[in-house]
């Protein structure tokens, strides 16, 4: 059994790849084969292919035999598995292959979105650390060797830009250190911890939200697509959104299930999404496209996610130049003023 699992981009090649080929009316065992003499890397996908074509001729099922590699998800295992069962196997793959694309999109889009503030961060306590360990003494000592009243009004300018550069530093600092402990815990395992932070902030937290919603949503039409009963898919989902918060609403839009409501009545009375949204939902139920409206309802979830962070980005991008910028320009004025005072005291 592999160690590695596959991430979010392998799986879905692999799930849109099976899809094809299982479409196309080509065997499990044989599909496998196929991708398998396509994909000569040598790395984890590989070696799972491999033994899963082992396992298939031996008579095990498609995801019986993903889950003795080790390398797939379990959601995609579980979907797999259901879609199997109930003879939906083509459309899950599909579905799937979808679901881990968006998914490896949002990934990378958040992660663009704090690698740009972590390298404009660097780059200010760089430039402020020359500032404040070269260009300023540099300034100082020069003044120092003058005499006379106008070389003694000059360390006014220069104290206070070593004052503002200083709190800049350690403002920029704080920021910087508080990331990276973020993302320290984020990779620990921790998310929850760094969630409730974020969550402090209205912006942060609309985004976050929009986030869960957008993986809850794309995860029920992944379930009810494989064959899973409403109120089944709605209790699969409720951990893959990976927000404490919005589980507790979920909680709620499962009990009133119990109570005999549908998804789309539960959701509306819940408030699940924005009266928009919601009524779209009852829309698609009462005409019996509840799949579609779903997978469509994913799509504007994932646009408005989108949408949110890239926002976000060009609020905190300009204000962190800004910062840059005004901190080098009263520096820059506060060593040129005595200067310009000296030139014109001498002509």
């Amino acid at each position: 059994m592999s160690e590695k699992q596959l991430d979010e981009l392998g799986v879905s090649a692999f799930c849109e790849s099976m899809a094809m080929m299982v479409q196309a009316g080509i065997q499990t065992e044989e599909a496998v084969g196929l991708l398998q003499s396509e994909n000569r890397s040598g790395g984890v996908l590989e070696r799972g292919l491999a033994e899963m074509k082992t396992l298939l001729e031996q008579g095990e099922s498609l995801a019986g035999a993903m889950e003795k590699t080790g390398i797939f998800p379990d959601y995609a295992l579980r979907m797999i598995r259901a879609g199997e069962d109930t003879g939906r196997l083509e459309n899950v793959l599909f579905r799937l292959g979808r679901y881990y694309a968006e998914q490896k999109a949002l990934s990378d889009r958040l992660r663009s979105a704090v690698t740009y503030p972590a390298a404009m961060l660097v780059l200010i306590i760089a430039v402020l650390s020359v500032m404040l360990t070269i260009v300023l003494p540099t300034f100082r000592a020069v003044y120092d060797r003058l005499t006379g009243s106008l070389a003694a009004s000059s360390y006014a300018y220069i104290h206070w830009a070593g004052v503002f550069c200083t709190a800049a530093l350690v403002v920029m600092a704080l920021l910087a250190i508080a990331l990276l402990g973020g993302l320290i815990l984020w990779k620990n395992g921790k998310r929850d911890a760094v969630i409730a932070v974020l969550e402090r902030s209205p912006r942060c937290r609309s985004i976050l939200r929009t986030n869960a919603l957008f993986r809850f949503t794309s995860a029920v039409s992944t379930f009810l697509a494989s064959g899973e009963m409403q109120d089944e898919a709605v209790l699969e989902s409720i951990p893959m959104t990976g927000s404490a918060a919005l589980e507790e609403k979920l909680n709620g839009l499962a009990r009133r299930m119990e109570e005999g409501h549908s998804i789309a009545q539960a959701a509306y009375e819940e408030e699940l999404f924005e009266p928009v949204y919601g009524r779209m939902l009852l829309a698609g139920e009462r005409s019996g496209k509840l799949e579609d409206v779903l997978e469509r309802l994913t799509q504007l979830l994932e646009e408005d996610s989108r949408q949110q962070v890239d926002r976000l980005v060009e609020i905190v991008g300009p204000a962190l130049s800004g910062v840059l910028m005004v901190t080098i320009g009263l520096t820059l004025i506060s060593v040129m003023l005595p200067l310009i005072g000296m030139m014109n005291a001498i002509g």
